[in-house]
């Protein structure tokens, strides 16, 4: 039988505090992992570590800027210090702070969503290794965007960012499959965050978005979990560099 079981597994999220990061964290610790929630405010973390410690689960929330390697290398320190090893990474934290043609973004903007964007999962991933190394093995997750492949209109920025993003995980994987650690990436399609919430409240735009979609419909933030979870289980034990994409046929 296929196994999914995160038992004993020290799990790492990003952008864990609402949307398809809490889902992710709230569904790893149900399946038995010990999970250390990421986001920039500590408020928001504590009350998903809450959720989860009531229903039995193990949780740790740490505040950490994805745009701040300072930050990083503390949170890995904690988790180096606390469990001595890691696991699981999944880098979904993100950032859009530009909307419009890319001809008239600014430089603060570029470089908040490139740090956030880019720059954090690259450097969580290389903070990741030796403490994955003493683990044995390790599962990483970066989740990218349907806008990797499709860049969506007024989005170019944040598109360029989740296009590189897959470049990222394929060359990571690359490198790491002889250390035993694996490389995914999940591209989500149109779902319900605060991330969309933009778009989502403009009847006009939200009926434009859900036409090209053969579902017909939006996703909610756990439809993004069973991909993620086989992503970082035993049952994808011969699965590196790939990415799965849960858009309700918007690629097709």
């Amino acid at each position: 039988m296929l196994s999914f079981d995160l038992k004993g597994k020290i799990a790492l999220i990003t952008g864990a505090s609402r949307g398809i990061g809490r889902s992710i964290a709230e569904t790893f610790a149900e399946y038995g992992a010990e999970v250390v929630l990421v986001s920039r405010k500590i408020e928001a973390l504590t009350e998903v570590a809450d959720a989860i410690t009531k229903k039995g689960g193990k949780a740790h929330p740490v505040a950490c800027h994805m745009g701040d390697l300072n930050a990083i290398k503390a949170l890995y320190e904690f988790i180096e210090k606390t469990f001595g090893r890691l696991d699981i990474l999944v880098n979904n934290a993100a950032t859009n702070p530009y909307f419009g043609a890319m001809a008239g973004v600014d430089q603060n903007a570029w470089d908040k969503t490139f740090d956030v964007n880019l720059k954090g999962p690259f450097f969580m991933i290389q903070n990741a290794i030796p403490l994955m190394q003493a683990a044995g093995s390790g599962a990483i997750v970066n989740v990218s965007s349907v806008n990797a492949i499709r860049p969506a209109p007024f989005q170019g920025i944040y598109s360029v960012t989740k296009g590189a993003l897959i470049t990222m995980t394929q060359a990571y994987a690359r490198e790491l499959a002889p250390h035993k650690i694996r490389v995914n990436a999940l591209l989500p399609g149109f779902t319900d965050t605060k991330f969309s919430a933009a778009l989502m409240q403009q009847d006009e735009i939200y009926k434009h978005v859900i036409a090209q979609i053969p579902m017909g419909r939006h996703a909610e933030p756990e439809e993004m979990v069973g991909a993620v979870l086989y992503l970082v289980s035993d049952a994808a034990s011969f699965t590196t560099g790939t990415c799965i994409t849960c858009d309700g046929g918007y690629l097709v």
